[in-house]
């Protein structure tokens, strides 16, 4: 075990810090915004049982998730921008770590599962009933959760072994492994592959499976369908898309950001971190309430309840 600070002092956008109140405001805007958002679109398919079907549950899954992945991120940002409180306890700061991580890795893997939905819809529809019922989905989900979990509790504990000597100024508003991990004056090669294998397992393997699915999507659709079923069938998939866009391009930015962006300014190298964390929970019930008709009409009826 090695030498740990007792606190790390967190970083929200340096030389701004005498406008750090006006700063506060759009990212209140922000998280009142995907927090709303996602319990409204959960409130919706609760209301609606013709909703409770394996597509909605996934979208219930994802907005659950992206709920979490703001809570986790709320206290720390709030605290420098609100209340200029810039320290975090070591095992909060781990904490929060674990939790940001894991609600991303699940991210990714709700995104296949909803992409696998798609897949059995459009290339087996007439055993999408039987393939994809509402208890397999539920376990769906409780397996994303235990892999997510599972692969993320070691970091705390390979961070623990660390001894934290080169200071304990965090880069971000938050804690982020490969933030906290640089502080280490010790060999991090184990966390380095460890971190490496579980990008591998999850962004990497769902990336290239969501890409099979939508190949074998499109496959199908040209080959069996007319003009007017194309448009059908495609416009089912037009959210989920969208989602994994929203969710994997920041993702890729940052990854090539860190590794290629030396020379970028730091408060473009602070914006695209914010980006990955903070896009996907505000966009994605924006999009799914444009782009999807049920979700579109329950907001519709919650508006003329309350207006009557």
């Amino acid at each position: 075990m090695g030498f740990h600070p007792a606190t790390f002092q967190l970083t929200g956008f340096p030389g701004l810090e005498a406008v750090r109140h006006w700063i506060s405001i759009p990212f209140c805007v922000v998280y009142i915004t995907a927090i709303v958002g996602n319990c409204t679109v959960l409130c919706i398919i609760w209301a609606d049982r013709r909703l409770h079907q394996p597509m909605y549950l996934l979208l219930c899954m994802l907005s659950v998730n992206d709920v979490g992945m703001s809570l986790s991120t709320l206290p720390t940002v709030l605290s420098i921008f609100c209340f200029e409180v810039t320290d975090v306890a070591f095992d909060a700061c781990l904490a929060q770590m674990f939790f940001i991580h894991s609600f991303s890795f699940t991210e990714s893997g709700i995104l296949l599962a909803m992409s696998f939905d798609r897949f059995v819809a459009i290339c087996d529809p007439l055993r999408y009933a039987a393939i994809l019922t509402n208890p397999r989905i539920v376990r769906i989900g409780l397996a994303l959760v235990i892999r997510s979990t599972s692969m993320l509790l070691p970091f705390p504990f390979l961070i623990k072994r660390l001894p934290i000597c080169k200071g304990n100024v965090l880069s971000h508003a938050y804690c982020l492994h490969p933030d906290i991990m640089r502080l280490a004056c010790a060999n991090t090669t184990v966390n380095n592959i460890y971190g490496l294998f579980t990008i591998l397992i999850t962004y990497c393997l769902d990336s290239v499976f969501i890409i099979l699915s939508y190949v074998k999507i499109l496959r199908t659709v040209f080959n069996t369908a007319s003009h007017e079923q194309h448009l059908t069938a495609l416009n089912t998939c037009v959210s989920h898309i969208c989602a994994i866009l929203l969710f994997y391009i920041p993702i890729i930015a940052v990854s090539v950001m860190h590794r290629f962006g030396g020379n970028a300014p730091r408060l473009v190298q602070i914006l695209m971190s914010y980006a990955y964390l903070f896009i996907p929970p505000v966009l994605n019930p924006i999009v799914y309430s444009m782009k999807t008709k049920e979700i579109r009409k329950g907001i519709s009826r919650m508006f003329s309840r309350d207006l009557t």
